[in-house]
């Protein structure tokens, strides 16, 4: 089965628009350039290197080269993506001697990464 359905979702018969339903959705909505900021950050997990890279973090840090390795991609692919996610504040780094590692962020990209796991395994 595909994730995505891509038949019409039903509709109402009749357009009937339920104002106090309507007006409380539209209080509760976020600012729009917040609803901009998540939709950024969704697109950077729309690309399945960069979900692989984030998957690979979620269980320890690595650095480019051992990143690289496990994909089976140049480092210099990997440093591009890493560049992407510690744009976005989804990883970050430390430097030991020569070596660079880089981690989640926060526990928040873990929680994120986890949940999308969870939801597609359902």
């Amino acid at each position: 089965m595909s994730l995505f359905d891509y038949n019409a979702a039903p509709v109402c018969e009749d357009h009937v628009v339920h104002q106090d339903i309507a007006e409380a959705a539209r209080r509760d909505l976020p600012e729009e350039d917040e609803l901009f900021d998540l939709a950024e950050l969704f697109k950077i997990f729309g690309d399945s290197t960069r979900v692989k890279i984030l998957y690979l973090l979620f269980e320890t840090e690595m650095c480019v080269c051992d990143i690289a390795e496990v994909l089976g991609v140049t480092d210099s692919a990997v440093s591009h993506q890493l560049r992407v996610l510690k744009s976005a504040k989804l990883v970050k780094f430390r430097k030991e001697g020569k070596s660079v590692f880089y981690s989640l962020a926060d526990d928040h990209v873990g929680s994120i990464l986890a949940q999308g796991m969870e939801h597609v395994r359902e």
